[in-house]
């Protein structure tokens, strides 16, 4: 089959299939609100018409949440499966967008054309890439060149509380050869990269008691034990001057990196300073003796993410707290164990307690790291055909967020997952005036078809 033909018709068709984007975008399909059930429902049943329009044999799939679009077509290559999540995040606050986040439009910018309004970036137009990328190669073949499960989400941006229970259920009928993702994005926004390392997350969040009440601190001050004493020596003593976490056992199934990724990354020319510099500081923090790409792909991390205590109002009071507050994330890699950090991270917070003090735990997120293998053949033909697309050639990358989907295909599919996705760090996901640059979409669609042709030769 010619790529080439496919290429100049995803090229001329880049009008109609932007329309189409837009018509999806128009959906107010915000999972966290039920007020937006209905509009959930409208975008899959919008994703099953279109991919029913391609041949796909697809349907919308109950569950205890919004509904999952999954489909089926045959085709001469491998059988992969296309994983995209439909829904959105809200809007709040609305007054700081520009225009009406589901009235999206072109819009012109000092940096070219971008598509502006709600889920332009994360997911609608990202999954969208594929789907034009399928179309494309339907119309001027008639088929499609390998087997695909197309399998799309609508609660991932609600946490995904029917996806896990959905896959077990369904498990026979999803498994494929590999999964493709595009819920990622462009490396400093100009370098296609394939993720093949995600951190897990464990979330801690602590509140140590001293004193049964407040107390005032010039009757009680220097005789009774500050709880927020005891948890601010604590949480300083977390790092030693070099950066190393001082939990015990932490750095267990922490991998060394090759010398091929090494060097694949020491290539991307990461400007630490310049990524720094952009918010406002100049010096990694990290364990010192690692490269900063290291520190944010490669290496774990304890954040003191929020720490409160006494009286935080206007004005002073002059109060002794009698509990102290803190949440505490760990992002994790290779093979640790989040359960042994949790119960390792505790033991050490809990030795370190006075004899009038106690800790009260709450549980938060608890996920491992996700580690894909490059093995399969079709990651370098990807990555090769990513490079025959871009100006930049492709590189294997880690992230520094958490992507459970990853993890869950190797779980419960037993199968990797590629990720690939042509988002930019200016995208603002999650946040107002979030938008999608039309060539990020336009070659993000000539890129799959590239992908698609690699992995089916």
């Amino acid at each position: 089959m010619s790529l080439d033909a496919v290429l100049a018709r995803i090229d001329s068709d880049l009008p109609a299939a932007t329309d189409r984007l837009l018509e999806l975008l128009r959906i107010q399909s915000i999972s966290t609100d039920p007020a937006y059930k209905a509009a959930c429902d409208k975008a899959a049943d919008w994703l099953v018409a279109d991919l029913q329009s391609l041949g796909v044999s697809a349907e919308k799939r109950a569950t205890p949440g919004h509904p999952m679009v999954v489909g089926h077509v045959d085709g001469p290559g491998p059988h992969v499966l296309f994983y995209g999540h439909y829904d959105v995040q809200p809007v709040d606050p609305l007054n700081l967008w520009n225009r009406d986040p589901f009235d999206p439009a072109i819009e012109e910018t000092a940096k070219g054309k971008v598509i502006r309004g709600r889920g332009a970036s994360d997911d609608k137009g990202q999954l969208m890439t594929f789907i034009e990328a399928c179309r494309a190669w339907k119309a001027e073949h008639g088929s499609l060149p390998c087997k695909i499960t197309f399998f799309l989400e609508g609660e991932e941006e609600s946490g995904s509380p029917s996806l896990v229970p959905f896959m077990k259920e369904n498990a026979d009928e999803l498994k494929a050869e590999i999964a493709l993702i595009c819920d990622t994005g462009l490396f400093q926004s100009k370098t296609p990269a394939i993720m093949t390392m995600l951190r897990g997350l464990l979330g801690e969040e602590m509140t140590i008691t001293g004193p049964d009440k407040d107390l005032h601190s010039g009757m009680y001050g220097g005789i009774a034990m500050n709880p927020a004493r005891v948890l601010t020596k604590i949480l300083g003593g977390l790092f030693d001057d070099n950066g190393v976490i001082q939990v015990p056992e932490l750095y267990e199934g922490v991998p060394e990196l090759s010398d091929e990724i090494k060097a694949q990354w020491a290539g991307l020319g990461f400007d630490a300073e310049g990524f720094l510099g952009d918010v406002g500081l100049s010096v990694p923090a990290g364990e010192s003796h690692v490269t900063p790409l290291e520190m944010i792909w490669a290496r774990p991390t304890a954040e003191i993410n929020g720490i409160w205590s006494g009286y935080t109002g206007d004005g002073f009071k002059t109060v002794l707290p009698s509990e102290a507050h803190a949440k505490i994330s760990f992002r994790l890699v290779g093979t640790q164990d989040p359960e042994a950090i949790r119960k390792n991270f505790r033991a050490w917070v809990e030795a370190q307690l006075p004899a009038d003090c106690k800790v009260a735990w709450k549980d938060h997120s608890c996920s491992p790291a996700s580690q894909m293998s490059t093995e399969h053949p079709a990651f370098e033909a990807a990555r090769k055909a990513l490079s025959d697309e871009w100006p930049d050639p492709a590189a294997y990358a880690g992230c520094g967020g958490s992507i459970p989907i990853a993890g869950y295909f190797k779980t419960i599919l037993d199968m990797d997952a590629m990720l690939v996705g042509w988002g930019k760090d200016d995208d603002q996901i999650h946040s107002p005036n979030e938008k999608y640059d039309l060539e990020s979409y336009h070659m993000g669609i000539r890129s799959w078809a590239r992908i698609l042709d690699a992995i089916s030769s």
